[in-house]
């Protein structure tokens, strides 16, 4: 099997169950972006996993960040508070 090689599958298929609208949809943004309705797709999960990754590294950075300076933040705050 060209597509099974040591414990590691190299494609996969899958069955994909859509409404008639969003295959319609679907249809439209391929015939729009002259891409195979498969390419929409693949491009749509690299870029909704490419969003996650940043939106967790940017939790990360703020999970490191916040409390390093959270007395300057409660401080700004009243201080706004205050005016």
């Amino acid at each position: 099997m060209a597509w099974y090689r040591g414990g590691t599958v190299l494609r996969m298929a899958m069955t994909l169950r859509l409404t008639d609208e969003e295959n319609q949809r679907l249809d439209e943004l391929a015939a729009a972006e002259g891409r195979s309705k498969q390419e929409v797709i693949r491009l749509a999960v690299a870029d909704r996993w490419a969003r996650h990754s940043q939106e967790e590294r940017l939790a990360d950075t703020l999970g490191r960040a916040l409390p390093r300076y959270q007395g300057l933040l409660d401080r700004m705050s009243a201080a706004e508070a205050a005016s």
